[in-house]
């Protein structure tokens, strides 16, 4: 029996290049939402060496030169220098307890709380330059910054302080409050000594001798 002939093939057309999907609308939020945050965490780095050269009136374009965003995307995310300077002063105490937390396990309690205390007395000195009014005001009126920064490093301090206490290498009768406020005594009257770099150093080295038990 004869087959009829079979039909020819239809020639195939060339696929073009492919688009790349489209991302969902999740993924383009998660996109957004972390962009955001680099932006953020790069303008707060910024901000931090700008202050800590030229003090609280440094220039915020010059900030936002420096992060890699336009003065828009600043003010977006920090409307007004005081903002500004409080997430500088909060991701300066978030460094200065995070140090605390490491030192905890080191093998030297009285060694530990030393290192502590002279990271301390630079974070303390340097906020004079860039917003020892701050400082100050969170002292006086904890809620003033959004955050309780003061309870933050006296629990910190107090942390170190009972370890060298536990180990015998620091006097029982000292509080973490009293060593708080001896540091930031040197650091509020060596704000101006620019005479003399080495004296902050020379009276925590003072301070440190006294907190060693006899």
């Amino acid at each position: 029996m004869t087959q009829p002939p079979s039909e020819p093939l239809e020639s195939l057309e060339p696929l073009g290049p492919l688009e790349p999907p489209k991302p969902s609308e999740p993924a383009r939020g998660r996109r957004t939402r972390a962009d955001a945050r680099r932006n953020r965490e790069r303008i707060v780095e910024a901000a931090r060496k700008a202050f800590a050269e030229s003090g609280p009136e440094a220039s915020l374009n010059e900030i936002a030169r420096r992060a890699g965003v336009g003065p828009g995307t600043l003010y977006r995310h920090f409307p007004t220098r005081p903002a500004l300077l409080t997430a500088v002063f909060q991701d300066r105490i978030d460094t200065l307890c995070g140090r605390a937390e490491e030192l905890l396990t080191a093998d030297s309690p009285d060694e530990a709380l030393a290192e502590w205390l002279r990271a301390f007395l630079a974070h303390a000195r340097v906020n004079q330059g860039m917003g020892g009014s701050l400082l100050i005001e969170e002292l006086e009126k904890p809620d003033a910054l959004g955050f309780d920064c003061h309870q933050r490093i006296q629990d910190t301090a107090h942390g170190l302080l009972a370890r060298a206490q536990h180990s015998g290498t620091a006097r029982p009768d000292l509080t973490a409050i009293d060593l708080v406020q001896l540091v930031v005594g040197i650091a509020l009257s060596t704000a101006h000594a620019t005479a003399d770099p080495s004296q902050p150093d020379r009276l925590l080295t003072l301070v440190l001798d006294a907190v060693r038990r006899r």
